[in-house]
């Protein structure tokens, strides 16, 4: 099964030149070339800060954009990693070796798989 890694973290953390960041952008590498050699990686992409995003919204017809999402937290959305693994368990296992769970959260979340029925709400 396919599982998204979406990875939250605060950039002041990360790009602030310190070892604990530092660490974290070196061994994201290392642990990229670790889950490709494994099979698990599918894709796996940085996302650039928010202040180049525009979010777009359709009400009634209406498209709008606005600048950037705006929330109000430190930690943002930076970047995603498509695994494959047996479970969520071994989803978990994976997603924790992740070096940016040092330091911000990791996201596991089901793909979902078209072939089954819808969720039901």
């Amino acid at each position: 099964m396919r599982y998204a890694c979406l990875l939250y973290f605060d950039p002041t953390k990360v790009f602030n030149g310190s070892p604990e960041g530092e660490a974290v952008l070196r061994d994201t590498g290392r642990f990229d070339a670790e889950l490709q050699a494994s099979g698990h990686k599918i894709a796996g992409h940085a996302l650039q800060l928010p202040q180049s995003a525009m979010t777009v919204k359709v009400r009634d017809g209406t498209v709008s954009a606005t600048d950037g999402p705006f929330v109000e937290a430190k930690e943002m959305l930076g970047g995603l990693i498509v695994i494959e693994a047996r479970d969520l368990n071994d989803a978990v296992r994976i997603a924790g070796g992740i070096p940016y769970a040092r330091i911000g959260a990791v996201e596991v979340r089901p793909l979902v798989d078209y072939s089954q029925p819808r969720p039901k709400l």
